[in-house]
């Protein structure tokens, strides 16, 4: 198993495009990406981390002040960057639209900036908007990708599939059909006392100057989430789950492969944190014949209970039952938070 998940760890390092790097909270997810980027990056590869989660821990794990850049021996490079919701928007409108007057007339708009602010899931969409982007633009060998706790991940992974329904939602379709020309009509007349009210005119005026903006924009949307769909499908693409030998995490993690299995993805790799290595109890004890028989013997109950325990834990590691590759990082009472640690860590790898 062990020789298997590290010979599989080599291989996607060295021949997949991006890395989607998901588990449960509190696994050592967020340390296993920086540590996949550091391990690629030191054979030459030019690495992006990216996070998905809006929180600095990637940057914090590669120990960089922020987003920023390190060169590894060998001739490698890592980025890591993180993705903010508001700029993602601005930058996409931008490379999206027609010209530059439309870019920053919607951009502009007040009703843009309230919908993008609150758009469901949005900041999903945008983080594989930025991979699909910097995947296309050439300048990086590999993309690893820090995403949310398990469940979330997978609204990561629905993220392009639900843009497009959105646009394809009866909704969309009437926002921005001819017939929203009608919502116009009532605006100029009023809408009636209960309209004026409830919504207001400049309201309906405000929501139809908006989508005749953001209806420009549409096939673009649809072609880009499309393009960013068949990048995760395709086989420049691995997804890797992290876990730990507990009965939640390891849980969740064969939860996340149904689901992924469910939605015609593999899961390429287990990356098993935290893994005990086994207590040779008797090994101990003799190691400890100056003691006297007392403290032998206290030593050998703590070992017992020890030994059983990691039994117990890699019991829960063979009993997994995914026919996926397992990799296994021993435990560490250290974290790693430089690029030097990291790569130590990765070292340990079996």
């Amino acid at each position: 198993m062990s020789d298997s998940g590290r010979d599989t760890v080599e291989r996607l390092l060295a021949e997949r495009e991006v890395l989607l790097v998901c588990g449960p909270g509190g696994v050592g997810k967020t340390t296993t990406a920086a540590s996949l980027a550091v391990r690629a990056a030191s054979t030459g590869r030019r690495v992006l981390a990216i996070t998905v989660d809006p929180a600095r821990r990637l940057a914090d794990a590669l120990g960089l002040d922020g987003d920023g850049r390190v060169d590894l021996p060998g001739g490698g490079t890592l980025e890591s960057i993180m993705v903010d919701t508001r700029d993602g928007w601005d930058d996409l409108v931008r490379r999206l639209s027609p010209d530059e007057a439309s870019a920053e007339a919607l951009i502009a708009d007040p009703l843009y900036r309230n919908l993008t602010d609150r758009f469901a899931r949005s900041h999903d969409y945008l983080a594989l908007e930025a991979v699909y982007e910097r995947h296309l633009s050439g300048d990086y060998d590999l993309i690893v990708v820090d995403t949310p706790p398990a469940r979330h991940a997978l609204d990561v992974i629905d993220a392009p599939d639900r843009m497009r329904e959105f646009f394809a939602s009866r909704l969309a379709r009437l926002l921005t059909s001819p017939g929203r020309s009608r919502l116009a009509a009532l605006a100029s007349r009023g809408f009636d006392l209960v309209a004026d009210v409830v919504l207001g005119a400049r309201f309906l005026r405000d929501i139809t100057t908006f989508f005749d903006l953001f209806i420009a924009l549409e096939p673009e949307f649809v072609r880009r989430a499309g393009g960013v769909e068949r990048l995760l499908r395709s086989d420049r693409t691995a997804f890797i789950a992290v876990t730990t030998p507990e009965p939640n995490p390891m849980r969740e993690t064969r939860e996340f492969a149904t689901e992924l299995v469910a939605r015609r993805h593999t899961l390429d790799l287990v990356v098993a944190n935290r893994a005990p290595m086994p207590v040779a109890v008797d090994e101990l004890i003799d190691g400890l014949d100056k003691l006297d028989a007392q403290r032998r013997e206290s030593i050998r109950v703590v070992a017992d209970r020890l030994a059983r325990s990691a039994d117990t834990r890699r019991t829960r590691l063979t009993g997994l039952a995914l026919d996926t590759p397992v990799l296994e990082v021993p435990e560490s009472s250290i974290e790693p938070v430089t690029v030097d640690a990291l790569a130590e860590l990765s070292g340990t790898w079996r």
